[in-house]
């Protein structure tokens, strides 16, 4: 790619975000970088290609900073633990607060200015319905946060060549899904080979609404 493109990631002051910060960096990619507080990315290598933001849904800001942006990565969120009786409204809402309500905020600031980019079609749909729903089903399987196999550094890298479309992103199609690392493909594996063994034993009851 010959122009820089401008990325704005939020929770970058550990983790994922961090490391990703760099990675762009190195590709030669502009990075707006966002902390809940500056003081936990001050210490990020001064670049002409690096700008530190303290985001607080101001996308506009953002925005200004080389007057576009390419590439959004939603990396800000939190993660309460608690049993599910153990939780009530009042935690599940601070959870989804900043994980699901923040994202949706976030991508709702940054379309315009992708749009401005590329040629987009929009289709009404029933995303808020669908999504109230997928999350009631999620709750099920919640899974305890820990320390995941594999190196993050390398994810990260993983994830830079699919948006740029180079490294080991060359020659394919873009992913609807991009599982990193083994857990994550056991457990997809898992899930399918469930899926369709419900599948298989519930075959009649499920064609037998048919008119």
């Amino acid at each position: 790619m010959s122009d820089p493109q401008v990325w704005l990631i939020t929770g970058t002051s550990s983790g994922f975000g961090r490391r990703l910060v760099s990675i762009v960096l190195e590709r030669g990619d502009r990075v707006v970088a966002t902390a809940r507080s500056l003081q936990t990315i001050q210490d990020f290598p001064q670049s002409p290609n690096l700008h530190l933001l303290e985001l607080d849904e101001q996308v506009d800001e953002a925005a200004k900073v080389w007057g576009r942006i390419d590439v959004l990565v939603n990396n800000a969120g939190i993660g309460l633990l608690g049993l599910l009786e153990e939780c009530g409204v009042d935690m599940m809402t601070r959870q989804f607060r900043p994980n699901v309500f923040g994202v949706l905020d976030v991508t709702n600031a940054v379309l315009p200015y992708m749009r401005e980019m590329v040629e987009q079609r929009l289709f009404q749909g029933l995303g808020a319905y669908a999504s109230s729903k997928a999350a009631v089903q999620a709750v099920r399987y919640g899974a305890i946060p820990g320390r995941q196999p594999g190196d993050p550094m390398k994810a990260m890298k993983f994830v830079v060549d699919v948006v740029r479309g180079e490294g080991v992103a060359v020659g394919r199609e873009w992913p609807l899904y991009l599982a990193l690392g083994e857990d994550a493909e056991r457990d997809i594996r898992n899930k399918c080979m469930m899926m369709l063994k419900h599948l298989d034993e519930w075959q009649d009851v499920i064609r037998d609404v048919n008119l």
